[in-house]
């Protein structure tokens, strides 16, 4: 077994043990840490395969800010996991159901998994060679040329995805006083002062 051989089991085996934990432990803090390692190890994979552009893209985007925006959300909402997990213990068995499903589909998958003759060659046609373009470029060039219709239309799906999240999420509280801008720029200077005649020794 050579190097690259262990490096690559290290990492695989490192990522289907983080995405196991991911889901079963019991505390949501811990989840996030293990996915964080997920992404980690992920990103050791792409550069195994020679995809440094994606495995960097991958440490900065998931690991450096949504992994840790889920961190700071989990830490900081006063959500009461255990009423969660009580709710969640009614869909056990049709869950588990699916679950055995779709592994009987995954066994039935691999048992018949045959390599096509061009299968190699197909896939070397999708992009150059690594020494003809760097990565980043050839991944720019099938993105914003090929794909672009796809890429413009994954774009929009997380878009509106973000707003149904924030108009989901959002809450109108009436105990808080919010400023009105626009009630401020047109406040009548006769009626936002009063004056008073305050005589000696009284109080207002």
């Amino acid at each position: 077994m050579s190097v690259a051989d262990f490096v690559f089991y290290l990492f695989a085996i490192t990522t289907v043990t983080a995405g196991f934990f991911v889901v079963v432990s019991r505390n949501p803090v811990h989840s996030v840490l293990w996915l964080i390692l997920a992404f980690l190890s992920s990103a050791g994979l792409f550069v195994l395969l020679g995809a440094e552009f994606v495995a960097m893209l991958l440490i900065i985007v998931y690991v450096g800010a949504v992994a840790v925006l889920f961190l700071f959300v989990v830490m900081m909402l006063d959500v009461d996991f255990a009423e969660l997990k009580g709710e969640m213990a009614r869909y056990v068995p049709l869950a588990g159901l699916i679950g055995a499903i779709l592994l009987l589909e995954l066994g039935m998958v691999f048992g018949v998994w045959e390599f096509g003759d061009q299968a190699m060659a197909m896939r070397g046609a999708v992009a150059p060679e690594v020494t003809e373009v760097e990565n980043t470029r050839a991944l720019g060039n099938l993105i914003y040329d090929q794909y672009i219709y796809l890429f413009q239309a994954a774009g929009m799906i997380l878009l509106v995805a973000m707003i149904g999240a924030i108009v989901l999420t959002v809450r109108h509280r009436k105990d808080i006083k919010r400023q009105d801008i626009l009630a401020q720029m047109y406040r009548d200077p006769a009626k936002a002062m009063e004056l008073k005649d305050v005589k000696p020794g009284q109080g207002l």
